[in-house]
C-alpha cells in the first residue's frame, strides 16, 4: 500500500471510529494539528488582551464577522505591534446570531494567546480554535489552556480521535514555542545540507565518470545525425 493510499486509508477508518463516539450530533470532525505544526505555520504568535470587538455583516449581508482588537503584551513569535486585530466569522447583530463549531468567539477583557494566520481580509486565528488559547490566573501564575471547543479532532497518522492539549504555565509555554522554533531552524539547516550533499554527489559522479558521459552525449549525437541523414 502506498503512502498516499495508507493515508486515505486511515482516514476513513478515523471517520469510522468518531462516528461511534458518544458526542453530539452537530461535531464537528477536524484534524488535529501538533504543536510543532502550529509553531512553524503561525505568521505570529501573541500573548494579549481583548479591548474591543465589533461584528458587521459582510458586503452581500448574508454572514457576520466580528473583529476583536487585542491589547498586544508580548509577541512570541514574529513583529507585532501594540495592537492586533483579529477577524473571525459569526457574530451578532441586532438580534441575528451566527457561530460555527471550531471558530473561536473573544469577549472584551479576556486574554488569550493567539497564533496568528494573515489572510486577504485580514489576520485571523491559525487553524481556527486550534490556534486559541486562554490565559488565566491561578492566584500564584498564568496558566494557558486550549479554548473550549465541539469539534472532535482527529489525528490521521493512528485514525483516533485525541484529547485536547493539557494547560501549563505560561512561562512553560513561551519556552515550548521558543523550543519549538529552534528545532524547525534545525530541521530547515539539516534539510539545506542534505540538499548540498547530494548536489555534490552528483556532480562528484560526473568528474568521475566524465568520460563515460561524453561518450554517451556523442553517441547520441551521432544516433541523431544519421537519423536525420535519413
Amino acid at each position: 500500500m502506498t503512502h498516499n493510499n495508507r493515508q486515505r486509508f486511515l482516514g476513513i477508518i478515523a471517520a469510522a471510529v468518531v462516528s461511534m463516539l458518544p458526542v453530539a450530533a452537530n461535531a464537528t470532525i477536524a484534524r488535529a494539528v501538533t504543536f510543532d505544526e502550529k509553531v512553524e505555520r503561525a505568521a505570529a504568535i501573541v500573548h494579549g488582551r481583548v479591548v474591543k470587538t465589533e461584528s458587521r455583516w459582510d458586503a452581500s449581508r448574508t454572514s457576520i464577522v466580528t473583529y476583536s482588537t487585542f491589547r498586544v503584551e508580548k509577541a512570541m513569535k514574529g513583529q507585532a505591534s501594540q495592537e492586533l486585530t483579529i477577524v473571525t466569522p459569526g457574530g451578532s447583530i441586532d438580534g441575528v446570531h451566527q457561530s460555527s463549531i471550531g471558530i473561536p468567539a473573544f469577549e472584551e477583557g479576556g486574554e488569550h494567546v493567539i497564533f496568528v494566520r494573515n489572510t486577504a481580509v485580514g489576520p485571523t486565528v491559525l487553524y481556527a480554535d486550534q490556534g486559541a488559547y486562554d490565559v488565566v490566573d491561578d492566584g500564584r501564575e498564568k496558566i494557558v489552556r486550549p479554548v473550549a471547543s465541539e469539534a472532535v479532532r482527529v489525528d490521521t497518522q493512528r485514525g483516533m480521535a485525541v484529547a485536547p492539549e493539557e494547560a501549563r504555565p505560561l512561562r512553560a509555554f513561551e519556552g515550548a514555542i521558543q523550543a519549538s522554533m529552534r528545532q524547525g531552524v534545525r530541521n530547515r539547516m539539516e534539510i539545506i545540507q542534505e540538499k548540498e550533499r547530494q548536489e555534490k554527489s552528483l556532480w562528484s559522479q560526473l568528474n568521475q565518470n566524465r568520460g563515460l558521459f561524453a561518450l554517451a552525449i556523442l553517441g547520441i549525437a551521432l544516433a541523431t545525425w544519421r537519423l536525420l541523414k535519413k
